[in-house]
């Protein structure tokens, strides 16, 4: 079953890579859904997929990639929309 997330990554998040990381983990997880900076310097993203592969995703936005530091991850659970677009780095 297809569950759907909103994330808001705080920390050492832009600058970094953070986006095209995300990006690369969405599609090793197969999860859709789109990434971008914020004005504050968060990051948000918003992913649909099967309920472990989300979990996996969560996982990698958690970590970030080198050179990152990511102080906290605020989790919103939203509905799903079933469809599949791929992953989109705005």
């Amino acid at each position: 079953m297809d569950i759907a997330r909103r994330y808001f990554i705080s920390g050492r998040v832009q600058g970094v890579g953070f986006r095209y990381f995300t990006w690369e983990a969405a599609g090793r997880e197969g999860v859709h859904g789109w990434v971008r900076n914020l004005m504050d310097g968060r990051v948000e993203a918003w992913a649909e997929g099967e309920a472990e592969a989300i979990e996996r995703f969560e996982w990698h936005l958690r970590s970030g990639p080198a050179g990152a530091r990511v102080g906290y991850v605020e989790v919103l659970d939203e509905r799903p929309t079933s469809r599949k677009h791929g992953f989109e780095v705005r």
